[in-house]
């Protein structure tokens, strides 16, 4: 198996912490004398990453005593992280899962009751909000915060999958800081690519960019800022065939040219980073049916407010922002989304 030292104890380290979390949730579970009943709150979070965490903090302290299910990845995509090094507060740098742990207990001590759930149906038609778990439990609520995030894309090759944390990211902003000095690749051809390709330039020796159709889907300024960038070398109709390397991270990968084509033709290039930038999909599908999203899926919320279309309901972190997608940026709109549920629910019990 393609691992590195640090990537195993990391990997072990998060095993141990989620079944031991799970553990204490599912006994917290259990000990619930009505588990199907019905049950009502003033605020249900949904969702454990950044802005879930924060919006629970704040709506803790203000007396909502919300509850949060975690989802299936307690404490959303900074788990699957290494090293974070851009979040205030952490001089040294952090692991995710040790910063989202330590969200995780920041919200418990100010009174969160967080439980391991996945929420599987919702009725927003009326007051109170209904939202089911599980397919089983039913939670009413005065005020509903939406903070299940967005899924990264992946091309789905097992090499891709074995070096994840290892040379392979979904995001520049997060990790390029690592990659200074080296060669690495990002895979896309829009404008989260172009733009992708154009910072890591600014910290990379050279940047491939690996493009499977024969132009560029960006707009024509973010093209004309990859073409102006000398150390970037756009390759047009390739695809990954797969990555290779060591333990001690990716080393190269193998693409082909034309696929499918007389031209065919593989090659490899020598990387230590491999960049995905081929798109998100938000995690909003059970909440369509009365929720407005964008034409990418992302939730539409109210000018700068974390207000959805439905009175009650509020949505923050990546699962409303395709924009910047950092957990700082989440972790604010969990706290915008936090006062504007404690205001909503201050008028309705006026």
């Amino acid at each position: 198996m393609i691992m590195n030292y640090q990537q195993l104890i990391l990997s072990v380290k998060i095993v141990v912490v989620k079944f031991f979390q799970i553990l204490v949730l599912e006994q917290k579970e259990l000990s619930m004398s009505t588990e199907n009943a019905i049950e009502r709150v003033k605020c249900l979070i949904i969702g454990s990453g950044p802005a879930g965490y924060t919006a629970a903090i704040y709506a803790s302290r203000a007396n909502l005593n919300p509850v949060l299910y975690t989802g299936m990845q307690m404490g959303g995509q900074l788990t699957t992280t290494t090293e974070v090094e851009n979040f205030p507060g952490y001089p040294e740098g952090v692991t995710g899962p040790v910063m989202m742990e330590d969200m995780r207990k920041q919200a418990e001590r100010f009174g969160t009751d967080i439980r391991f759930g996945i929420a599987t149906d919702v009725d927003f038609s009326g007051h109170p909000h209904k939202v089911t778990i599980d397919g089983e439990k039913v939670i009413e609520a005065d005020a509903v915060i939406i903070a299940t995030g967005a899924t990264a894309k992946y091309l789905g090759l097992p090499s891709e999958e074995a070096f994840r944390g290892a040379g392979v990211s979904a995001c520049a902003t997060c990790d390029g800081f690592f990659y200074r000095g080296k060669d690495v690749a990002v895979v896309g051809g829009g404008d989260t690519a172009c733009e992708e390709a154009t910072y890591l330039a600014g910290l990379c020796r050279k940047v491939y960019l690996i493009v499977r159709k024969n132009y560029l889907r960006a707009s024509k300024a973010m093209q004309e800022r990859v073409f102006r960038t000398e150390n970037i070398e756009v390759l047009f109709e390739h695809n990954t065939l797969e990555l290779f390397g060591s333990d001690m991270g990716v080393e190269g990968a193998r693409l082909v040219y034309k696929k499918g084509t007389p031209e065919e033709a593989t090659k490899e290039i020598k990387i230590d980073g491999f960049f995905l930038a081929i798109g998100h999909t938000p995690n909003t599908e059970v909440f369509k049916k009365y929720i407005e999203v964008d034409e990418q899926g992302y939730i539409v919320t109210e000018g700068k407010s974390c207000k959805t279309n439905v009175p009650g309901v509020f949505a923050a972190g990546d699962v409303m922002d395709p924009t910047y997608r950092q957990g700082i940026a989440a972790a604010g709109t969990g706290c915008r989304a936090a006062i504007d549920a404690e205001r909503y629910i201050g008028e309705l019990h006026a």
